[in-house]
């Protein structure tokens, strides 16, 4: 790996100030002089200022972000940030993307350069999944330009997965990461979002995390992520899936008008649905009556 890089994981600064440090000479390989060129592998020794270096250990977690939380590392307004949710991890981790302060859900951190700008790089299509509640109700055809591609002020959206949720609610899976490209492609096609939860990252959910919590991911997970391997089948792109599914962002949503459902039930075509209406009660006929009753069916009277 790159020098700075280098430098970067091993916690002593971020790769641009690692720049300067190796350009003022500060930084010697294997007992030279590095230049900024210089590559570092992990049987190198490497110096700053005569005291040796060794990388740290690459971890990644998976952040159950709040709101009202930043995705910097520092925020010159004094808002908390999410690096300041994981400090107790020890080493110094970087958010890779960012959500804005508003936006709840799954949020990855790293110490490890190359797996972020894998994961961040919109050549490699990694899906994000979320729950966008809106004003209104968007209809059928709304769906189906926010999954071909809506045109916004950077250029046409690319295909999306869309899937109804509720009937103020949407889901949408993306690959790109666009400024605030959920909410401008919701306002794009008449409606505005009330709260934004992303619920999947790269096949990665927030299973157990409540918000503000966060858990290392294991050897495996960073494995799959590294390969790109998704888990299960998604559905193709530029797809719409109309149903209803129960929105897995915390409850504070707008209120939704929707039916009672049960676990576990099937419901049957409308024919073979058993009735709850009463049966209909047989026509009754004309009641027979004795001569000069006349045509109302009662007995008639004596002639006065």
């Amino acid at each position: 790996m790159r020098l700075n890089a280098y430098l970067a994981r091993a916690g002593v600064c971020s790769r641009r100030n690692a720049d300067l440090l190796i350009a003022a000479g500060r930084v010697r390989v294997n007992g030279a002089v590095a230049g900024l060129v210089t590559q570092v592998e992990d049987a190198d020794t490497v110096l700053l200022d005569d005291k040796p270096l060794a990388a740290e250990t690459l971890i990644t977690v998976l952040l159950h972000k709040p709101a009202g939380v930043v995705s910097t590392a520092k925020d010159t307004h004094g808002r908390p940030t999410v690096v300041d949710l994981v400090k107790t991890v020890g080493v110094r981790l970087v958010p890779i993307g960012r959500l804005d302060a508003d936006t709840t859900g799954v949020l990855l951190l790293t110490n490890d350069g190359p797996l972020a700008n894998r994961l961040a790089h919109p050549s490699y299509e990694i899906d994000k999944v979320y729950e966008a509640f809106v004003r209104g109700i968007p209809s059928d055809d709304d769906l189906l330009a926010l999954a071909r591609g809506v045109e916004l002020e950077d250029g046409v959206t690319g295909p999306a997965q869309v899937r109804r949720l509720a009937r103020s609610v949407v889901e949408l899976t993306i690959h790109e990461g666009r400024n605030r490209q959920v909410k401008r492609m919701c306002e794009a096609v008449g409606h505005r979002i009330i709260r934004l939860h992303r619920s999947r990252y790269a096949g990665l959910d927030l299973a157990g995390l409540e918000a503000g919590q966060f858990r290392r991911l294991s050897k495996n997970e960073v494995e799959r992520l590294r390969e790109g391997a998704k888990p299960g089948t998604p559905a193709a792109k530029g797809s719409v899936v109309v149903t209803r599914e129960r929105p897995t962002a915390p409850r504070r949503p707008p209120r939704i008008e929707e039916g009672p459902s049960v676990p576990g039930a099937t419901s049957l075509p409308g024919s073979l649905a058993p009735s709850t209406s009463p049966a209909p009660k047989p026509p009754r006929g004309p009641r027979s009556g004795p001569a000069g009753s006349g045509t109302s069916g009662r007995p008639g009277r004596p002639s006065r």
